[in-house]
């Protein structure tokens, strides 16, 4: 049984041209150690952090597919969720589909174009570690098309939304499990006048680390890019970044944090 409400996100996982080159890299930023869990399942790895599972690496089967960090929300019955996504605008790339013993996936995209997972956990119940160095924290779906984005996640999981900022200059809303505003779970950010033509809508992913300025020259280091430098924010210190193969995430140090507001 999932310990995740509704539509939490509930896992992650990163698609590379270079499976062994991304464990390399991701195993010296954030201290993972992995699990191949076999040719039966494409060398799908599991990341874990001090034996807990952080997240998960798996090489591209298809040279079309993007290399990016993708988003699992969580479901108690996926058919059930397959038919809300489609009714609401989206669409079903794939599934649903049984993982042996470990739970039953599918595959989606929102009506921005956003793709995102949706997991009904067996034995694999989602992440182990949040909210620390080397564990998930956030996710913030950057779309082109906000109202359309607005109406679907509601429609599917029930959202309730909060606006942070004006909704003109600073445009993102915070969405909380239903009736549960206290359990903030992602965020939308509004990218319509500054996502570059060529970037897709797309879920950002945000894992901890220790030091975010030590983490970005760890990045740079490993041969990854630097695409935001290191800020503070009220939430903590954080930078964007890419690994050495294209995929985007974010990190965050959590404890140091400013008194700036957004918007």
């Amino acid at each position: 049984m999932s310990t995740f409400g509704e539509g939490a996100p509930c896992w992650a996982d990163v698609s590379v041209p270079d499976l062994a080159a991304g464990r390399r890299f991701y195993g010296e930023l954030f201290g993972w150690s992995f699990q191949d869990q076999g040719e039966e399942y494409g060398h799908y790895t599991i990341a874990s952090r001090d034996g807990k599972a952080a997240a998960a690496l798996m090489g591209k089967v298809d040279p079309s597919m993007p290399t990016a960090w993708g988003l699992h929300l969580a479901s108690s019955d996926v058919a059930k969720t397959a038919e809300r996504i489609t009714e609401a605008g989206g669409q079903v790339v794939f599934g649903p589909d049984t993982v042996g013993d470990a739970g039953v996936m599918a595959g989606a995209t929102d009506p921005g174009g956003s793709f995102f997972g949706v997991w009904q956990a067996g034995r694999h119940l989602g992440f182990g570690i949040v909210n620390e160095p080397g564990g998930y924290c956030w996710a913030e779906n950057h779309t082109r098309d906000a109202a359309a984005v607005d109406a679907f996640y509601p429609a599917v999981f029930g959202y309730d939304e909060q606006q942070v900022g004006d909704g003109v200059h600073f445009d993102y809303k915070v969405w909380s499990l239903p009736g549960q505003p206290d359990q903030q779970v992602l965020g939308r950010m509004n990218r319509a006048s500054d996502l570059a033509a060529d970037h897709p809508s797309a879920f950002q992913v945000y894992f901890v680390v220790a030091d975010c300025d030590e983490a970005a020259a760890t990045v740079k280091r490993l041969g990854g890019r630097v695409i935001n430098e290191p800020s503070d924010s009220p939430f903590g210190r954080m930078a964007v970044v890419s690994d050495d193969q294209g995929a985007e995430f974010a990190v965050i140090d959590l404890q140091r944090r400013s008194e700036q507001t957004p918007g």
